[in-house]
């Protein structure tokens, strides 16, 4: 995203549907759902939008949405490659494609059912294209394993501790128990519960470990000047970034000299030279938590802190309110809902707007983060003057 992009458009509408486990609708219903409640939410017709943004392992295309929702004729999509990496990317896209004159309201959206039917990698017979190849034949067969090679290098090297994981998920479910819309809201979390939880993939153990739901989330992005005419007080794109960094292997660098330096570092420099603030002046981030090691390790790129130094940034309440940095402020993946990252999105959306279940008072900037190891992409949202 180009400095010439900074603050020229705003997300004014944000929808979702319930979150659960084997909901009955499709994935299409639950995306038209979650889209026609954005709308509504702006104040702005179905047929009004011309541009679609979404990512892949989304099931549901435009094509669908647009005849299902009562779209207008549409002047521009995009798909961003790698799913929960591509979250925030829906949204830069948007925001380049209304800037430059190629469409006035855009939608981007997920709906996921992964709380229903079975994972794909369970099948361990699937043939995988590289370079999942070379890793699954040694036991490497989910996500959960490859960040759990992570997880052991960093506790190695830095000192990271289960404790430091612990505090991250506590943070997020500490936020659940604030929203009655978190799959995890009634459900409080103890050290004990956790430490004595089963393992999913050592040193992870189930509290480590993203929910799996279903449900969709939307948002709807137009140009600032229009923004000031919708229902809801606007909430500026000041910066956006992807980054795939050099050599990058898939869901673990393993071909960088430093394994533990993930894509968030290669999107952070692309990220604060477009900002007119620095990490020191984010009020509230919402990190992508698919699993906790994610969260220091994110902490770290994104310059927080420094090398080595996520795990003990955790300590001491840091992540909640009144903390250094209070994230995941709806829940997160952790204890919300896991729709590949998108609900960050809203949230960070819902605390400038001064809307949250764990408002910050006067929090002005958010930091929103794509998932981490894989290719990603990230945004820094600003409240307008």
């Amino acid at each position: 995203m180009a400095t010439g992009l900074k603050d020229t458009t705003a997300i004014v509408g944000i929808g979702q549907t319930p979150f659960s486990r084997r909901l009955p609708e499709s994935e299409k219903t639950l995306a038209c759902r979650a889209i026609l409640a954005a709308l509504d939410d702006a104040g702005i017709h179905p047929s009004q939008v011309d541009a679609f943004a979404s990512y892949t392992m989304e099931e549901t295309d435009e094509v669908e949405i647009a005849k299902s929702i009562g779209a207008g004729d549409v002047t521009f999509f995009s798909k961003t490659g790698y799913g929960g990496g591509g979250s925030c990317a829906t949204v830069a896209h948007l925001a380049a494609a209304i800037t430059t004159g190629r469409a006035t309201v855009g939608v981007a959206w997920r709906s996921r059912k992964r709380g229903s039917g079975p994972r794909p990698w369970r099948d361990t017979r699937a043939q995988l294209p590289t370079p999942a190849q070379w890793t699954r034949p040694f036991g490497l067969l989910r996500p959960v394993d490859e960040i759990a090679m992570l997880a052991r290098r960093y506790m190695h090297e830095y000192g990271a501790t289960r404790d430091h994981f612990f505090n991250v998920a506590l943070a997020c479910r500490n936020r659940a128990l604030q929203n009655p819309a978190a799959t995890m809201h009634g459900r409080p979390l103890t050290r004990e519960a956790y430490m004595t939880s089963r393992w999913i993939s050592e040193p992870l153990c189930l509290f480590d470990n993203c929910l799996e739901t279903d449900g969709a989330l939307a948002c709807v992005v137009v140009s600032r000047e229009r923004a000031a005419d919708c229902r809801q007080r606007p909430v500026a794109v000041h910066a956006t970034a992807q980054a795939l960094p050099a050599q990058h292997h898939g869901m673990v660098n393993y071909w960088n000299e430093d394994p533990l330096t993930g894509p968030s570092w290669t999107a952070a420099r692309q990220l604060w030279k477009q900002a007119d603030f620095t990490p020191q002046d984010v009020d509230v981030a919402q990190i992508y938590d698919a699993f906790t090691p994610l969260i220091p390790l994110s902490l770290e790129g994104y310059g927080f802190c420094g090398r080595g130094e996520g795990a003990a940034f955790t300590e001491d309440g840091a992540l909640e309110p009144g903390g250094r940095l209070p994230i995941n402020t709806g829940g997160g993946g952790l204890s919300e809902a896991y729709v590949h990252g998108f609900n960050l999105i809203n949230e960070g959306v819902r605390q400038l707007r001064g809307t949250s279940t764990a408002q910050l008072p006067g929090a002005t900037t958010c930091l929103v983060t794509a998932g981490e190891g894989v290719p990603t992409s990230a945004l820094l949202l600003r409240t307008l003057p």
